[in-house]
């Protein structure tokens, strides 16, 4: 069946990761474990031709990503290609490899928006978590760099049982900073979060903490600052559609080229993605297997087949279902009506016991100690 027959609509959103090479080691990394290496990137020649066949596809806006993005010294004329390609472009970035002399060239080449990722709002444990020493001064110093450009800015804040608490400082920065949008996060266990779900996960107290500080900040700061809120899925009646349902709306590539439904799926056993080295994001989007294997309604079990919600989730997180269960093709465990639901309570109860510490993302490096699936 082809995506034709499905009714599938053009994707709106490229996320386009031009490199895994980077500086931080987040503990909550969502790129996969195994991380491509420079050697394997796509030149920026190549991008530029991604950039016109997305924009043809219907793409509207295309986010630069990594790893770190800044790390390849041909990001201005990547940017040039997407501004050609007729393409919204949002630099997501760590902000710490970026001097004033680089975001002038990121700026003259049309960059529109800048997505800045914080790990905290108190600097030794923002460096802490993401395991980079003097990260959060460079963060800091970044933002200027893009308020004196004039580009707007968003600032992510990935949120944890080890910063959420401080979660109205973070707020704070983000007026500090000048962000007019701000995207507040809880970590998605998968890859490497995975590995270190027990040092992450929040307890049900922060959580609910967490989610009133939003919901009075977006009270207090209506007209000066918008905030999302991604929540975890570990304390969710149902869970989320993720990326707006597989191969719907979103579309992600890989350093390598490698065409994906979710910049996590690289970690699914059993597929083999389309590379644009070999086809075009046209016939990767329409008919793939890869792409058209969860898309729709048809593949999915009970009791996903007979919910009145099935179209509303699209059943959920394919990775989580697979790193929780074994199957990606289970019901995602964060629906209390999935048969494997108390896995998610089980995670809960040890991550209550757990101690601290990470394990840190690093290429060549696997979190081989991850939780073991159910089976």
């Amino acid at each position: 069946m082809t995506a034709g027959d499905k009714g599938v609509l053009a994707p709106l959103g490229l996320l386009a990761e031009l490199t895994h090479r980077c500086p931080l080691r987040c503990p909550y990394c969502s790129n996969p474990v195994e991380l491509h290496r420079a050697s394997q990137e796509l030149d920026a020649a190549t991008w530029g031709r991604i950039f016109r066949e997305a924009s043809d596809l219907g793409v509207l806006q295309v986010h630069l990503s990594g790893g770190e993005p800044t790390a390849r010294r041909d990001l201005p004329e990547i940017i040039r290609h997407a501004v050609s390609a007729g393409l919204y472009t949002n630099l997501i970035t760590s902000g710490v490899l970026t001097d004033a002399r680089r975001f002038a060239e990121y700026a003259a080449a049309g960059l529109d928006h800048v997505q800045l990722s914080v790990q905290d709002a108190e600097g030794g444990s923002a460096d802490r978590i993401g395991g980079y020493s003097g990260g959060h001064g460079r963060k800091m110093a970044f933002a200027e760099l893009v308020r004196a450009e004039g580009i707007p800015l968003t600032l992510n804040a990935v949120v944890h049982r080890q910063n959420l608490d401080r979660l109205p400082e973070m707020i704070e920065l983000a007026l500090k900073l000048g962000a007019g949008r701000m995207e507040v996060a809880h970590v998605q266990y998968y890859g490497w979060a995975l590995r270190n779900r027990a040092a992450l996960l929040p307890t049900r107290a922060q959580l609910d903490a967490a989610t009133a500080t939003v919901e009075r900040a977006r009270e207090e700061l209506r007209g000066r600052l918008v905030i999302d809120y991604v929540v975890p899925d570990y304390y969710a009646k149902f869970p989320k559609a993720c990326m707006g349902g597989w191969g719907r709306q979103f579309l992600a590539v890989s350093p390598n080229g490698n065409v994906l439904p979710c910049h996590a799926a690289e970690s699914l056993p059993g597929f083999v993605f389309p590379n644009l080295r070999e086809v075009s994001l046209r016939d990767a989007w329409e008919n793939s297997e890869a792409f058209n294997r969860f898309r729709g309604t048809d593949w999915m079990p009970e009791p996903c087949r007979g919910c009145g919600r099935k179209e509303q989730d699209w059943g959920g997180c394919r990775c989580q279902a697979f790193a929780l269960t074994g199957n990606a093709a289970n019901t995602d465990p964060a629906c209390a009506l999935s048969p494997h639901h108390d896995l998610l309570d089980l995670a809960v109860q040890e991550a209550a016991e757990a101690a601290g510490d990470f394990t840190y993302r690093e290429m060549g490096r696997s979190p081989a100690a991850a939780p073991a699936p159910a089976g």
